[in-house]
């Protein structure tokens, strides 16, 4: 009989342990994200006309400006960064809300909301896919203004794109909250009176926040497009980063991700 001992058995293959489920969901939800938001980027690349209405009508505004000033360069120079700021803002808010609001009279959004696809993943899409729209476009507003059309900026013109992105972004926010409330496309470009012109009116482009009366100031200082023309003008007058820079920036900033979560829970399935 053998002395030796009896080796042990091979240890066996063991299956690698699963991710834990708060991973597994958020890989999950990113997913979806991603997904619909290449859905949206690839139903914007075929609307040849909303791309134009994206990408071009803010250079082609900005361009108007500067050479209706053409006599009076240091006019265009004070204006010109702050619309630089409104103009994104103002056609994100349009294509988003009338792009939305089709999804869902069309029956596309009831179908999508059918699968394991939640509201908050469908806005969070939307959101990048617009986003990504806003940054081409802010980088052809911005480029265009300070050195083809001679925007005269103190500042880093990086920090001009900064705010211009953050404008659009906000734009595409307000568009995907007012978008709930519209029965038809037409109602959603009837928000933008409600919702955009008294911003521009009360923003301080056309004459400063403290010189108006009490009563609007107050309303001009809890409105978003507000801290987005001071911020430009903080680019316009400073060399460097300012306290108030950051604070407009961190306003702007923090009301486009609070109307994006009001969009989500807002969000519906279908028109009444």
């Amino acid at each position: 009989m053998s002395t030796h001992p009896t080796p042990p058995p091979a240890p066996r293959n063991r299956p690698a342990a699963p991710p834990p489920r708060g991973c597994r969901v958020t890989s999950d939800r990113a997913a979806r994200t991603l997904a619909t938001a290449a859905r949206v980027l690839r139903q914007l690349s075929h609307d040849a006309r909303t791309v134009a209405l994206l990408l071009l009508i803010p250079v082609v505004l900005i361009t108007l400006l500067r050479y209706v000033f053409d006599g009076s360069p240091r006019v265009f120079d004070t204006i010109g960064a702050s619309l630089l700021g409104i103009f994104p803002l103002i056609t994100m808010f349009l294509v988003t809300s009338i792009a939305t609001l089709r999804e869902r009279t069309s029956g596309t959004l009831e179908r999508l909301l059918a699968m394991p696809l939640g509201k908050g993943d469908l806005i969070a899409g939307y959101a990048l896919a617009f986003g990504a729209v806003a940054i081409v476009q802010s980088l052809l507003a911005t480029a265009l203004s300070v050195w083809a059309l001679g925007l005269d900026v103190t500042g880093s013109p990086w920090l001009l794109l900064l705010v211009a992105l953050l404008d659009a972004l906000l734009g595409t926010a307000l568009g995907l909250f007012v978008s709930a409330f519209a029965a038809s496309e037409f109602q959603a470009v009837q928000f933008m009176p409600a919702v955009i012109f008294p911003q521009i009116l009360l923003c301080g482009l056309f004459t400063a926040r403290d010189r108006m009366a009490p009563v609007l100031e107050a309303i001009s200082n809890a409105l978003p497009m507000s801290y987005a023309v001071d911020g430009m003008n903080e680019v316009l007058r400073h060399t460097d980063i300012t306290g108030d820079f950051v604070r407009d920036v961190l306003i702007v900033a923090g009301c486009a991700l609070l109307v994006l979560a009001l969009g989500a829970a807002t969000l519906r399935r279908r028109t009444a």
